[in-house]
């Protein structure tokens, strides 16, 4: 079976639209195939795979779902049941790109389904809340997600047209995905962790790299962007790290908005691939406005990096502990592995008469880490601050030297 447009959705109450743009992509010449999600009644249309399939994909049956007549209960069932579909078919090798569509039930179960699908399949929602927080709908993945306008009831003169911009721009993404493939498959695909304040390191890491002919992608380190990283480590798009910013560590420490959760710094050690590891912007703690701010912290020292961005200054304690858990997790897993500690600062805000410059807080983080880290992994210490190109220059030609170590073998 080839590739083929899966769209997710229910096909009782929202048949019709879903008819709509099935019958659109398959005029731009793309096969589809139909997940049925709808709980309350007959779909408009046969489906490829029926509601009651995905209800027992979810530990259910359609019966007992209408029986009860629990909406909150429905949706949890589908939403899970969608997700193990669509996974089953990707890995069957039918998933081309994947469409979903729906209000917010709707929106829920087809974007557990698309969020469990690789980076780079095509996935496209259009939902009556896209216009406000995303974020529960795309996770970590390359949903693209639509604004309905008005809500998906009926195929009129607005939604003809939103629904045959969605068909089209799916079918584009589908036909032109082949075409696109292999333009950068010779090379070998590095990470790189950045933030405003370390963006001099990342970038000059950046252009060494990229001289050399590798592939490189940045993530930006604001929680999302290094769970992002991790992912695509593990899924195996990337072979080697320039670990640069872990500021993501202090949020998930301290409690700021950029957490990327208590598995950062592990994919790759568990993957084995070469990384260099740095401790960008470890300063700091990041959170919303200055009224978003706990009221526990109201004491602590704070940089108003915008009028949506407030940072806020670890303590000793802090990095002392940040050193450790750096270190700990570095202990884990088996990557060749090389820290490098920039002595004079690790932000812009971190240096000599500026807003977060701390020697003795570095200190307590360089001991945290010398204390704990094994033996058997180098610590290079840098007299520079984070940001001197003699720092980027270091990172980068010893994960380079590490790349070359793992390719001969």
């Amino acid at each position: 079976m080839g590739k083929k447009a899966v769209l997710i959705g229910a096909l009782d109450t929202k048949g019709q639209e879903f008819l709509f743009v099935k019958e659109k992509l398959e005029a731009c010449g793309v096969e589809t195939f139909t997940v049925d999600t709808g709980v309350l009644g007959n779909p408009l249309f046969q489906p490829d795979v029926s509601a009651d399939e995905v209800a027992r994909a979810g530990g259910s049956s359609i019966e007992e779902l209408r029986s009860g007549k629990d909406r909150g209960t429905a949706i949890a069932v589908m939403t899970r049941g969608a997700a193990e579909i669509v996974t089953g078919l990707e890995k069957q090798g039918i998933v081309g790109a994947a469409f979903g569509m729906g209000g917010t039930a709707g929106t829920t179960v087809a974007a557990s389904a698309l969020q469990g699908l690789p980076i780079g399949v095509p996935k496209l929602m259009v939902s009556t809340v896209a216009s406000g927080n995303t974020k529960s709908y795309i996770g970590i993945k390359d949903v693209t997600m639509m604004y309905s306008v008005v809500d998906i009831a009926g195929i009129n003169q607005l939604s003809r047209r939103i629904l045959s911009n969605a068909a089209h721009a799916l079918a584009g993404m589908m036909n032109y995905m082949e075409t696109e493939q292999g333009t950068a498959e010779d090379k070998v695909t590095l990470g790189i962790t950045m933030f405003g304040v370390t963006t001099p390191c990342a970038t000059r890491v950046r252009e060494i790299l990229e001289e050399r002919g590798y592939d490189l992608l940045v993530f930006h380190a604001t929680g999302t962007g290094g769970l992002a990283m991790e992912e695509l480590i593990k899924a195996g798009y990337i072979q080697g790290v320039a670990d640069i910013t872990t500021t993501e560590l202090a949020d998930h420490l301290v409690g700021g908005i950029f957490d990327a959760g208590p598995n950062r710094l592990e994919a790759a050690g568990i993957a084995g691939i070469p990384q260099v590891v740095s401790v960008g912007a470890l300063d700091m703690v990041n959170f919303g406005p200055p009224e978003t701010v706990p009221a526990q912290f109201k004491e602590r020292i704070f940089y108003q990096h915008n009028p949506t961005t407030t940072l806020m200054r670890t303590t000793l304690a802090e990095n002392r502990e940040l050193g450790r858990l750096l270190a700990t997790k570095l202990n884990a897993g088996t990557a060749p592995t090389i820290v490098v500690f920039p002595k004079d600062g690790v932000s812009l805000l971190d240096m000599d008469a500026k807003p977060f410059e701390g020697k003795e807080e570095r200190q307590a983080l360089y001991e945290g880490i010398k204390e704990h880290l094994r033996s058997n992994i180098p610590m290079i210490d840098m007299e520079q601050d984070i940001n001197d190109p003699a720092v980027a220059e270091v990172i980068a030609n010893n994960l380079l030297q590490l790349l070359e170590r793992k390719k001969r073998g």
